[in-house]
């Protein structure tokens, strides 16, 4: 119970990487709250958990201003306040290059990927820098380290941007006691391979990690002394290249 008396705020944490750590850090013995799109995948996410105290969950999208700012004020209200943010939340579309895609895909993917993490950051960062403590962890991706054509125009684009608002607050948070973390994972099996105009074969999946590995990244990074901040860590799958 390593986290034993601490709270935290996950976007995304209906499925995937997002599910994988909610879960983890409850383990752990930290209160967390989730927030996504869908109710029902919130509610099956919460109810894996089955220790105390349960996992709240809030339907939020949070590339909508207005919904992250009412998502953070109900996170600190009812969790007492937000001691973890982390941003899981990310999507992608099938037509990934400039040929294929839609300006609208464009605005879509840096909506959620980039502006939904900026927003959150932006509406619970104050309360963390009063206090002087804080960990915001954000998941990037190697397509954020790596721009190549798997990830896709819009997806790199989003991730490298998210990796730049991650090092821009780290380095303005820090004399406040705020650490941010950038995590970027290779290859996942996650809900968002269905996405992908070819679908990876089996043996491809099984190589691939799966979400509870970059869950244990993120454990690693929460349960860190305030003194010891990774500003950022790769995760891939050992077959996969990092060129």
């Amino acid at each position: 119970m390593r986290l034993q008396g601490k709270t935290a705020l996950i976007t995304g944490g209906g499925s995937g990487i997002g599910a994988a750590c909610a879960l983890a850090l409850a383990e752990e013995g930290c209160r967390v709250a989730i927030c996504g799109r869908q109710a029902s995948t919130l509610a099956e996410t919460a109810a894996r958990h089955k220790g105390e105290p349960r996992i709240l969950t809030r339907v939020c999208d949070v590339a909508d201003r207005k919904a992250s700012r009412e998502l953070v004020a109900w996170a600190e209200k009812e969790l007492g306040r937000i001691d973890i943010l982390l941003n899981a939340a990310g999507v992608n579309v099938p037509n990934r290059t400039f040929k294929d895609m839609s300006p609208e895909d464009w605005d879509r993917l840096l909506a959620i990927n980039t502006t939904g993490a900026f927003h959150t950051i932006f509406f619970a960062s104050p309360a963390m820098r009063a206090r002087k403590d804080g960990l915001i962890v954000n998941i990037g991706s190697t397509a954020g380290k790596r721009a190549n054509s798997l990830g896709g125009i819009a997806y790199n684009a989003s991730k490298f941007a998210l990796a730049g608002l991650s090092t821009s607050a780290s380095d303005e948070f820090r004399e406040d006691g705020v650490r941010v973390t950038t995590i970027h994972p290779g290859e996942v099996e996650t809900p968002i391979l269905r996405f992908r105009a070819k679908s990876p074969t089996p043996e491809h999946r099984a190589k691939m990690m799966q979400p509870e590995d970059v869950a244990a990244a993120v454990l690693l990074v929460c349960t860190l002394p305030a003194r010891a901040n990774v500003l950022e860590m790769v995760i891939k799958p050992t077959a996969q290249a990092f060129v």
